[in-house]
């Protein structure tokens, strides 16, 4: 049916799932049971059939589904940051702590504005949220990138390879190509602990960066004469940040991605003698 499905929505789906149709479904049924007949089942299907071939292309229902995934998915979030927040020590959480705090304060300046620039309120408002969703995902980020530098050791990493290199012309020929393959890896993770190493640090230039902006912002904020130049410090803040998460994605890629996959090293010992064989 045209107009059903709408940036991934499927109105048919949500028409027939809504509640109230399920109600009127049910009670079609047990109205049918009670009376013995037929006819209630009838009635409701083409009550049914006019329902799913009007309701679901009608704006009004498509904008209440457009809010109910809109709602669903601010639920998701909030409970994706909770975990995220949650698995922060102590002090990254008081941290954030105070970056919230910060962000009251602007908040509560802002109500301050006159009717005729509250236009800015809900801009700074939707800015703000996203600035704190953002900085509890770098914070989190951050502690990952500072627990993986913790427990990896970078020289003992290079010596193993060096080592290896020394040995390998005199190694026997099978284990010259298994060492080729070590060194390769001992490499790469040699080169991801140089990369998360620089990442850490730029996630901490970020952080810091948004906790003064925002302090600036309020400062700002409590003798307000222009909100639209307030508004343009949120605008870059905002941009500057989406670039760091953007890096931080792209590092945290690494992690997803074996340093080597080769048909050697995924078959197990008994595989790999079947081949042989």
């Amino acid at each position: 049916m045209a107009g059903d499905k709408d940036g991934g929505l499927n109105y048919l789906k949500e028409a027939f799932h809504w509640q109230y149709n399920k109600i009127a479904l049910v009670g079609a049924v047990a109205f049918a049971v009670v009376s013995g007949s037929a006819l209630p089942l009838l009635l409701g299907a083409g009550l049914e059939l006019m329902y799913l071939s009007t309701v679901p292309t009608n704006s009004r229902f498509q904008r209440l589904v457009r809010s109910w995934k809109f709602d669903e998915e601010k639920r998701q979030r909030e409970k994706s940051l909770s975990a995220l927040f949650y698995e922060l020590p102590p002090e990254m959480r008081a941290r954030y702590g105070n970056l919230d705090t910060i962000c009251r304060g602007i908040r509560q300046n802002y109500t301050r504005l006159t009717s005729t620039s509250q236009m800015f309120v809900d801009q700074m408002e939707s800015k703000l949220e996203g600035l704190s969703q953002s900085y509890i995902r770098l914070l989190n980020s951050a502690f990952q990138h500072r627990e993986y530098l913790r427990v990896t050791n970078p020289d003992q990493i290079k010596k193993e390879c060096a080592q290896l290199e020394k040995n390998l012309n005199s190694d026997p020929l099978k284990v010259q190509e298994i060492n080729r393959k070590r060194i390769e890896i001992l490499k790469k993770r040699s080169e991801k602990y140089d990369k998360v190493h620089e990442n850490c640090q730029v996630i901490d230039a970020q952080c810091a960066a948004i906790e003064d902006v925002l302090q600036l912002i309020r400062d700002q904020s409590v003798t307000m004469h222009d909100p639209q130049q307030i508004s343009d410090h949120l605008d870059n803040l905002v941009k500057d940040v989406e670039q760091t998460e953007e890096t931080v994605r792209e590092v945290e890629s690494i992690f997803d991605i074996s340093p080597l996959a080769t048909p050697e090293f995924e078959q197990g010992p008994e595989s790999r003698t079947r081949t042989r064989s």
